[in-house]
């Protein structure tokens, strides 16, 4: 049995990564797109701006949910959902640093050993 070795990475990589995760379903993109353009958005409305059943909607919600991306509140017989402003600032930092690095190198050009 393999064991994922998280722990030798550090907690800014592993949540880079989780929510890289996160976002590599055009699904939840969209999702996290809706929410920007509206103050809040109720679980149904959701699911009626989307080409999606509301049950896959909902798993989608639930997987942006447990990395605190959005939050939702109970509002009698619906959820009402927001983004995590807060957090997703913190993430753009963290990715646009990580970019930053990333990029501050010269590119490998077809004439370079390594390519």
């Amino acid at each position: 049995m393999t064991y994922a070795k998280t722990s030798a990475f550090t907690e800014e990589q592993q949540q880079l990564a989780r929510v890289a995760k996160a976002l590599a379903h055009p699904a939840r993109v969209a999702i996290i797109q809706l929410l920007a353009s509206k103050t809040t958005c109720i679980s149904g409305d959701i699911a009626a701006e989307l080409p999606l059943s509301r049950t896959t909607v909902s798993q989608h919600l639930q997987e942006l949910k447990a990395l605190d991306l959005i939050r939702g509140e109970i509002d009698g017989l619906t959820v009402c959902y927001c983004l995590n402003t807060e957090l997703l600032r913190r993430v753009h930092q963290q990715f646009t640093a990580f970019f930053l690095e990333a990029s501050a190198t010269p590119a490998c050009s077809p004439s370079d050993a390594c390519c």
